[in-house]
């Protein structure tokens, strides 16, 4: 039998991770261009144009394992897991980019930037046990920013 989509809990999962790229996009879209981060940018870093790209394909990812995750969730104490293990994974995503392009202190948001990585290991392990296609949407949020870890690194320090 195939389950029908809950329209609700989609739209809704959409509107809360969109609105953290809206949020983090507000300190990181002035900034790229800016004097400042192409002093620091490692040559390794993709152009531009990439980052948007990639970005929202992986919100839009995480938005679809937070809408499985939910309607697959069997008890009360799964959705809370949920609720936590995406709402600190979001506000860690949002606290990057206030520190690195907000703040311009990259060295500060590579230390966030652990705490953030590991609240995507949390993220994976959390959602594998409700959904396995849940958790394994989340792979790649993780391996780009193991990469973003990486540019991070070298334009801290």
């Amino acid at each position: 039998m195939k389950k029908r989509i809950n329209w609700r809990v989609l739209i809704i999962s959409l509107i809360i991770v969109y609105a953290v790229t809206f949020i983090g996009g507000l300190f990181t879209s002035g900034s790229v261009n800016s004097s400042w981060y192409q002093q620091i940018k490692p040559s390794i870093t993709p152009p531009n144009f990439v980052f948007p790209i990639v970005w929202n394909v992986l919100f839009f990812l995480i938005a679809i394992s937070l809408y499985l995750s939910w309607i697959n969730a069997k008890s009360k104490k799964e959705k809370i897991s949920i609720t936590r293990v995406f709402g600190i994974n979001l506000f860690l995503n949002v606290c990057w980019s206030v520190l690195f392009f907000g703040l311009k202190s990259p060295s500060l948001a590579f230390f966030e930037l652990i705490l953030f990585w590991i609240s995507i290991i949390f993220m994976i392990k959390v959602t594998l046990r409700i959904n396995e296609t849940a958790g394994y949407l989340i792979i790649p949020y993780l391996l780009w920013v193991s990469f973003a870890g990486i540019l991070n690194y070298l334009s801290a320090f």
